[in-house]
């Protein structure tokens, strides 16, 4: 009986052996389990690269429109508040907390007033409050009893969603670097 290493094979008659290839001591490498997630962590870098590129700092006298619209808003519900404050309003059949109301209005103006003025906080601050209320819509439709809250809940995400998605960029506008403007040049 021969040996595994020694079996005979059929060769024609003058063929010369097949070359063996070379032994090396290294193992073979397994592929890498991770490689995938490098490349779309690579695409991902691109693009917001790209979207870095394409941003323009905001100029000396601009406001953007979702900023003023969010500016607005922030200023009409701390007037609002203050002014159903002074009415007399009840919710459901109490009268409001004082304090409280006043420290949420005072933070919606605080929040109007940076905005304006293009702070940054205020914007992050305000994108905060989007966001929570934007949340809290959402979960307030699992609990939706009739027809009306379902349409209320609907109708703040519909407001709320696109202002905090639109604020993103703008703070990324507030973040960037004032750059001088380009100068003319005569040739």
């Amino acid at each position: 009986m021969a040996s595994a290493d020694k079996r005979s094979r059929k060769r024609r008659p003058g063929a010369a052996p097949a070359p063996r290839p070379p032994r090396t001591s290294a193992k073979p490498t397994a592929p890498d389990p991770n490689a995938g997630m490098r490349r779309g962590y690579a695409r991902s870098r691109e693009k917001d690269e790209a979207v870095r590129a394409s941003l323009q700092p905001i100029a000396p006298g601009e406001r953007p429109w979702p900023i003023v619209v969010c500016a607005v808003l922030a200023a009409v519900f701390a007037v609002a508040n203050l002014a159903l404050l002074a009415a007399g309003w009840e919710i459901d059949g109490e009268d409001p907390p004082v304090v409280g109301t006043l420290i949420f209005s005072g933070v919606m103006l605080a929040a109007a007033i940076g905005m304006w003025q293009l702070r940054y906080w205020a914007v992050l601050g305000f994108e905060v409050l989007l966001g929570v209320t934007m949340v809290g819509a959402m979960l307030s439709l699992l609990r939706a009893a009739n027809a009306a809250a379902v349409l209320l809940s609907l109708a703040v995400i519909a407001v709320t969603f696109p202002l905090f998605w639109l604020l993103i960029r703008q703070m990324a506008r507030i973040q960037m670097p004032r750059r001088p403007p380009p100068r003319d040049r005569v040739g």
